[in-house]
């Protein structure tokens, strides 16, 4: 029975048997005495069901029926059981309302399906019968017992009403009324009890509040006991220290008293004190004008000395300048070294460098030209790679050069940028360039000389740059734009010099 607060829009409760309507003769199966039905369905003797006993005793039993609803034990274990059952049913024998369930586990069906189920063994004698046939095979004992009018002393009343029920045997309404009976005074004998357990706690919480009370309260009188005592206590030595503080002003007096006296004593002699202060300061000032006065007289004897010097020199310079205004002699602007043909510092060139025989491979050479301040080495990759090992793989000849001109870099602190022929390159070249070198590839239609004389270019018009490559069109582009062309073999003797 499924409480019209709890499951809202579904029925209020179980309809008594008697109510229901019965499935007409040869649709239904019918009770037999057993309480069972032969597997076709059709009654299990010949003679008509009006005319046996089996007909009469199922008559009797539907006409008992429920004066009050379904215990809600008993609900809870019928629908147990059917829930139990349903999985074994065919879908075809189920009815209508419980077919959507039929998939579900039994602890699913008793929770969702449990209004669904509790109307359809009300409203469908059919389906309870085979409810029942199912119970027959799984308690066999119980269903017979309760068949021959007997209930076993040890069985839990609530599993007989739910066995009474579905196999609907003589007097189950009164088995069901009685198990709703015992629930109630069951759960009357829960409450009482409960209710005894409750007074007992509470009687022993009180027996315990009123100890705490009495001990708190001898506890309060202890206490105050000994502030008493110990507001006595205070009180002496209160009185105590009254006189101690009387005793202490009389002290106080008599030294303010001789703390007077030594004040106009100090003040006595800090009178005479300043007075021999004064005196002293008077000699002492004299002792001063006495001694700048002699280094008065020193500066005035030192000070002839240094001025008959003075006139000495004033009149020998100015015979000097009267002697150059007479021949009208210039300031002279011009010193001999000036005189010397060379090239100035600022204005060296890499074309001013190595003019004293050296080969265009000699190492020197390059030494030199990356001495000049501010230089920039311009190499053309390809051009020196394929010159010096032009046998191994291009990203070999790329890494060995780019090694040796970091090492260049380092030593000598020139700007180095090493250009590589990029225009037929199928995939980004993956590379870390080294420290102090910038490496660049030429655009997709751009040769690396065009890029290079672009570099070259860009540079600012005075800038030293040397250019590094055998190519004659890039030595002649380089040079018409001031840059220093050299040789290929120059760059890999200095490289392989250690």
């Amino acid at each position: 029975m499924v409480d019209a607060a709890r499951e809202p829009g579904e029925p209020q409760g179980l309809q008594p048997a008697a109510q229901a309507p019965e499935p007409a003769a040869g649709t239904v199966p019918s009770e037999t005495p057993g309480g069972g039905a032969d597997a076709s369905g059709t009654p299990a003797s010949d003679t008509p069901a009006s005319d046996t006993p089996a007909s009469g005793a199922a008559a009797e039993r539907a006409a008992e029926k429920l004066d009050r609803p379904l215990p809600e034990g008993v609900r809870r274990r019928v629908v147990g059981l059917a829930s139990d059952a349903l999985g074994g049913l065919p879908p075809g024998e189920l009815p209508q309302s419980l077919r959507q369930y039929a998939k579900f586990t039994p602890a699913r069906r008793a929770k969702y399906a449990a209004t669904a189920l509790a109307a359809a063994l009300e409203s469908e004698p059919a389906f309870r019968v085979r409810i029942a046939e199912r119970l027959r095979l799984g308690q066999p004992d119980l269903v017979k017992a309760l068949e021959s009018g007997s209930v076993p002393g040890a069985a839990d009343p609530m599993d007989v009403a739910a066995a009474a029920y579905l196999v609907r045997s003589a007097g189950w309404s009164r088995l069901v009324a009685e198990a709703g009976e015992e629930a109630e005074r069951a759960g009357a004998e829960d409450a009482v009890a409960e209710a005894s357990r409750l007074v007992e706690k509470l009687q022993a919480e009180l027996a315990e509040v009123r100890a705490a009370a009495r001990a708190d309260l001898d506890r309060q009188r202890a206490e105050f006991e000994g502030v008493r005592r110990e507001a006595e206590s205070l009180r002496k030595k209160v009185r105590s220290l009254e006189s101690d503080t009387r005793r202490a002003q009389a002290e106080t007096r008599r030294v303010a008293a001789e703390l007077e006296a030594a004040k106009a004593q100090a003040a006595g002699e800090r009178s005479a004190a300043e007075s021999e202060a004064r005196r002293l300061r008077h000699r002492v000032s004299e002792l001063e004008s006495a001694a700048e006065q002699g280094r008065r007289s020193a500066r005035e004897g030192r000070s002839v000395e240094d001025m008959r010097l003075r006139l000495l020199l004033d009149t020998v310079l100015q015979s000097a300048q009267g002697l150059q205004r007479e021949l009208a002699l210039p300031v002279s602007q011009i010193r001999p070294a000036d005189l010397v043909e060379a090239v100035v510092p600022g204005a060296a060139s890499p074309h001013d460098v190595a003019r004293r025989g050296l080969a265009d491979d000699d190492p020197a050479l390059l030494d030199q030209l990356l001495a000049i301040p501010q230089v920039h080495l311009v190499v053309d990759g390809y051009n020196v790679t394929k010159t010096g090992y032009p046998t191994l793989p291009l990203e070999q000849q790329r890494i060995r050069l780019l090694g040796g001109l970091a090492m260049l870099a380092q030593r000598t602190q020139a700007e180095v940028t090493c250009v590589f022929d990029g225009q037929d390159l199928d995939v980004p070249v993956i590379m870390a360039p080294p420290r102090g070198v910038r490496v660049r590839f030429s655009r997709t239609g751009e040769t690396a000389d065009e890029l290079i004389r672009r570099l070259v270019r860009a540079e600012p018009q005075g800038r030293p740059v040397v250019v590094v490559s055998t190519d004659r069109e890039v030595a002649e582009g380089v040079r018409k734009a001031g840059a220093r062309p050299v040789a290929s073999v120059l760059l890999l003797n200095r490289l392989a010099r250690p």
